[in-house]
């Protein structure tokens, strides 16, 4: 084995038994996370369905990891007839919004379906959140790294990130996390996901403005 061998093996064994590691970690909490949950989450879906009529959760395309496409799940919070691929509510006042959506969305409590895609292997407790396919079409060979990882419930971006970041700059946190990423990061950004959720103001969830390039082009 050549010196350049040796050090590409010292570098790959600790990642994969990282990756083994986490997927173990994220299966264990998800799995004891539903059975915990299960009787709220069945809750949340009486209370959406009895509230607007549709399904009670919300199903939508995006780019996984190594660019392949799974279906997100989260609780509705929207009425059934939005546009599933249109653009993000910017405020509470949206009329696109329920009244239970909006407690939902403000509460982060419409992401427990996810759970089921960490438990069938399609997402992770911590990773950059997963985009529409379009979005990643978009990128270039550095911004696809991206998706070296699973995306995630939460991310670095969403820990630690200012609200109304544009995707630019979630795309910069995104990135060093995938160069960055430990055990030690992950418990990290669950813990500060965890405080967060905890004290934040239901306007910090909504998306004031998306991108700065995008703005660029309109003006």
């Amino acid at each position: 084995m050549t010196s350049l061998d040796a050090s590409a093996g010292r570098h790959t064994w600790p990642m994969a038994a990282y990756e083994l590691a986490k997927r173990a970690f994220d299966a264990l909490v998800a799995l004891l996370a539903l059975l915990v949950l299960g009787p709220v989450m069945l809750v949340i879906a009486l209370a959406v369905r009895l509230e607007s009529p549709g399904p009670a959760i919300f199903r939508q395309r995006r780019a996984g990891w190594r660019g392949r496409p799974f279906e997100i799940w989260k609780f509705r919070t929207m009425r059934a007839d939005a546009d599933a691929y249109g653009n993000s509510p910017h405020g509470a006042e949206d009329p696109r919004l329920t009244a239970v959506g909006r407690r939902l969305r403000e509460t982060s409590l419409d992401e427990l379906p996810q759970l089921l895609n960490v438990l069938a292997g399609r997402m992770s407790l911590v990773g950059p959140r997963p985009l529409y396919e379009r979005q990643a079409e978009l990128w270039d060979e550095r911004q696809r790294r991206r998706l070296d990882v699973r995306p995630g419930i939460t991310g670095y971006a969403q820990a630690y990130g200012r609200a109304g970041m544009m995707i630019e700059d979630k795309i910069e946190f995104d990135l060093y996390y995938v160069r960055n990423r430990s055990f030690i990061l992950d418990l990290c950004i669950l813990c500060r996901t965890v405080a967060n959720v905890l004290m934040r103001r239901g306007g910090d969830v909504y998306e004031k403005r998306y991108s700065r390039t995008r703005e660029r082009e309109s003006d």
